[in-house]
């Protein structure tokens, strides 16, 4: 029997009972689609992820004062300091591609007639770009604004929309902040949404580091923040800032200085552990589709008793029936495995068509593997039917009833 054939005869065996071959192939198309979607999942979360902690500050470093030693009191001393900022910068050039501090105040406004404590950060014109700030009005604090100590603001989103509706309206505007007149020069907000877990809150001013010298009475950098120019370097920059600081300050006083690497090493590992759960269940669907395509083809064979035997009678070898038998279990599998790509592979793209800002990547390589496993299924599964069939005695055949 030419492989054409034998084709032939299985396409007309599985179009004879096309509800038990659909059913059957309905585990595969749910297995291999579970694949494709839980490493499109995994993906889309793993880069998610990236992009979150990289939107919070590109290749960051931050550092603080966290304690005096055992048994020492602490003292003004101990606090960073504006010269710690600068000595980073000289110190470390080569290496960093900016670095900054912040310094934290609060003074009472008057917002939609009541009054509140609103959290005053000072810093500098780098602060927008190592904490990658979004401007959504006006401008971001330059050079010019910190060096000549200008009474310039710039308001958070949610703040600017309280005190005058829209950001847009804010810039230009005065307010007072300890008592002075400040200009309003922009508006800005987080690319990543941090929820009062940093220095900035939702209600929040940016003024000149130079200036808020003058409303703080003890000089404290909290926190220092380090952008390294390559990734690869972060972990041996962190070392040299923590070095450095450590050796501008009395022996004992402890500091944090920490990068967003460890954060990242978690999130991927939460991901990975996450995707091999789901490959499992998408693996043990896998099975019970084969042994599903295993149980209707023994069912086949008992059925199709007295053909089998019909056909050894007039000629086919038993390789013959075997590789007919093997193929109609392949025809199953391999069927059920490309509908349940296209399912895979179609879910993902209808989301990008629906949602073109959303970036959902779908991996080559899952497509390869589910087509594989489905073609593996097809032939594991179906060896067993194949063989009962093909081992039939034909006289004992062309008696069964």
């Amino acid at each position: 029997m030419f492989l054409a054939e034998a084709f032939r005869f299985s396409v007309s065996a599985l179009r004879a009972n096309p509800v038990r071959t659909g059913l059957t192939a309905l585990g595969l198309v749910i297995g291999n689609a579970a694949v494709i979607l839980v490493v499109t999942i995994s993906l889309t979360s793993r880069e998610y992820i990236l992009e979150q902690i990289q939107g919070v500050g590109s290749n960051m470093i931050y550092a603080y004062y966290e304690a005096a030693g055992s048994n020492m009191p602490q003292v003004e001393a101990d606090y960073l300091k504006w010269a710690d900022v600068e000595a980073v910068r000289t110190q470390l050039n080569g290496r960093i591609r900016a670095v900054t501090g912040v310094m934290t105040s609060f003074d009472r406004m008057t917002i939609q007639g009541r009054e509140q404590d609103v959290r005053i950060v000072g810093s500098d014109h780098y602060y927008a770009d190592v904490r990658n700030l979004v401007i959504l009005a006006g401008r971001a604090l330059d050079e010019a604004d910190v060096t000549l100590r200008q009474k310039v603001a710039l308001l958070t989103e949610k703040l600017a929309e309280r005190l005058y509706g829209r950001p847009q309206a804010a810039v230009g505007e005065i307010i007072k902040i300890h008592g002075l007149q400040f200009t309003v020069i922009g508006v800005f907000k987080e690319r990543v949404e941090s929820f009062g877990l940093s220095e900035l809150t939702r209600e929040t001013i940016l003024i000149p580091i130079t200036v808020q010298r003058y409303f703080t009475p003890v000089e404290r950098i909290d926190p220092l923040y380090v952008q390294v120019r390559r990734t690869e370097d972060v972990e041996a920059v962190t070392a040299q800032v923590r070095a450095l600081i450590e050796s501008r300050h009395r022996p004992g006083a402890r500091y944090t200085v920490e990068n967003l690497t460890a954060i990242l090493s978690a999130a991927k590992q939460i991901a990975l552990a996450l995707t091999i759960v789901l490959i499992l269940v998408a693996t043990i669907s896998l099975i019970i589709s084969g042994i599903g395509i295993m149980n209707i083809m023994l069912v086949t064979v008992t059925e199709r008793t007295r053909e089998i035997g019909i056909r050894m009678a007039v000629g086919a070898s038993r390789r013959d029936i075997l590789q007919q038998f093997l193929l109609e279990a392949m025809l199953i599998s391999v069927s059920g495995g490309l509908a349940g790509i296209l399912l895979g592979v179609g879910i993902p793209l209808s989301v990008r068509f629906l949602a073109p800002m959303l970036r959902v990547p779908v991996s080559p390589i899952s497509v390869v593997v589910a087509f594989a496993v489905s073609f593996v299924v097809g032939v594991v599964f179906g060896l067993l039917p194949a063989n009962r069939a093909a081992r039939l005695n034909p006289s004992e055949a062309l008696r069964y009833e």
